[in-house]
């Protein structure tokens, strides 16, 4: 008999069932979940929720120009970020540089 050896699964893959166990039922952790597929693979790698409070979403940005561009985009991003969330609850973005501001 011979055993034949699995080949290595992703880290991902092996914890992702208990993904929704461990996730915090905020509406932080909502955005988060739909962030990339909202605003798309360009924005979500130079962007990132950090933090909400009272519907308002701030996002740390790796640059200025990342932020002000975010700002001037805020209205169609906060469409699709409520469309994608099945709701209205974020209100506004506050776009920062990693964080500050």
């Amino acid at each position: 008999m011979t055993l034949h050896r699995r080949s290595p699964r992703a880290v991902a893959s092996a914890l992702a069932p208990m993904r929704d166990a461990w996730t915090p039922a905020t509406l932080l952790a909502e955005v988060q979940a739909v962030w990339a597929q909202a605003v798309g693979e360009v924005i979500a790698a130079e962007a990132q929720p950090v933090s909400e409070r009272g519907g308002v979403l701030t996002v740390a940005c790796s640059a200025a120009v990342w932020a002000q561009e975010l700002d001037l985009l805020s209205a169609t991003l906060l469409e699709r970020l409520n469309g994608c969330l099945g709701n209205g609850r974020i209100t506004r973005l506050r776009c920062a540089v990693n964080g500050r501001g």
